[in-house]
């Protein structure tokens, strides 16, 4: 049986109700009461009810970081466990703890009821999300403190991210600026926002050098190594001369392709990436790439997140991270 209030004011010597207020953080409670309560708290490893904690105080610290990819996708793409890091590391730094829901889309539909109503969450962080997710709108409807970790393309939500459409237009320009002229691109999901806004960086990029998006030259992937691969391989058919990948995951990938049909990079097929993920100074060559500051997202998304909690009501929250381009061999430009 677990141990209750009760049965630690009897081994304390005292009422039930002193035990609680220790518990709760009480500061009229005698220093020498305090300290004999906490000596019995530790000494019998008491750890208190977090539902009953939370009925009481309203509070139970625990915010919940809602991951709705595949848990495959998750522990491949080193996007997620810089942003994970980046979250539990706020989080323990203000006493909070981080609860990770990890979950096929389809299987987060069915459990938005336990996210929303488990009464074991002060907030929510949400990444990654479908444009059309329905967690958005029922953590919208419900009050609940969140952020999402991206915008969101119709809801005036509270939201971190980067500039998506800047930094896919920068990458993209450089290639151009470079001589580059068919460059084609492999893009994120057209139904998350980060693929949405990165393929119209692209775009935007191409009509201030005043060229048209030809169709062939576009090729949607889900971020994932294999979809690079398949989109390069589909993209040589149609003889690019420079590929902008929306993430350094698919980039790998499409390098991999190129290395396979013996094209070299970038003398053939100048490829940029977007992320800087661990990985894109590892390439041969080393990968131009868009820096988005991961761990400035994570811990940008759980600051906003606490001042949310401590103040309700207080107006949605929009911040937006500036990325940088980051010059490497695989564009055909020296190191910087």
């Amino acid at each position: 049986m677990p141990l209750t209030l009760e049965d630690i004011a009897k081994v304390a010597g005292v009422s039930r109700s002193t035990v609680s207020r220790v518990i709760n953080g009480d500061e009229n409670v005698n220093a020498a009461t305090r300290a004999k309560v906490d000596e019995v708290l530790k000494r019998l490893n008491f750890q208190p009810n977090i539902a009953a904690r939370s009925l009481a105080a309203g509070r139970t610290g625990i915010v919940g970081l809602v991951i709705p990819a595949g848990v495959n996708t998750i522990f491949t793409d080193p996007y997620f466990p810089q942003l994970i890091q980046a979250v539990t590391t706020t989080c323990n730094a203000n006493d909070y703890s981080v609860m990770l829901w990890l979950a096929e889309p389809t299987y987060e539909r069915r459990t938005i009821r336990q996210i929303l109503h488990g009464g074991l969450l002060d907030g929510v962080i949400v990444s990654s999300m479908l444009v059309d997710d329905p967690i958005v709108q029922a953590l919208y409807d419900s009050h609940k403190p969140f952020v999402l970790i991206g915008r969101h393309p119709t809801l005036d939500v509270n939201y971190v991210d980067v500039d998506n459409v800047y930094g896919a237009r920068q990458a993209t320009q450089h290639l151009l600026q470079l001589g580059r002229r068919r460059v084609g691109t492999i893009t994120g999901p057209r139904n998350m926002i980060a693929g949405i806004d990165r393929y119209q960086g692209y775009r935007e990029a191409l009509r201030c050098f005043n060229q048209s998006c030809s169709d062939e030259l576009v090729v949607e992937g889900d971020f994932s190594e294999k979809s690079g691969y398949r989109g390069m391989q589909q993209l040589l058919l149609h003889r690019p001369d420079a590929v902008f990948v929306a993430t350094d995951t698919m980039a790998m990938g499409a390098m991999r392709a190129l290395r396979e049909r013996n094209l070299r990079v970038p003398d053939d097929i100048a490829v940029v990436g977007y992320d800087d993920g661990p990985a894109a100074t590892q390439l041969e060559p080393p990968l131009t790439t868009i820096r988005q500051f991961t761990t400035k997202l994570g811990v940008a998304a759980m600051e906003n997140l606490m001042e949310i909690i401590r103040n309700p009501g207080s107006g949605s929250r929009h911040q937006v991270l500036q990325p940088e381009l980051v010059i490497r061999v695989s564009c055909g430009s020296p190191i910087s």
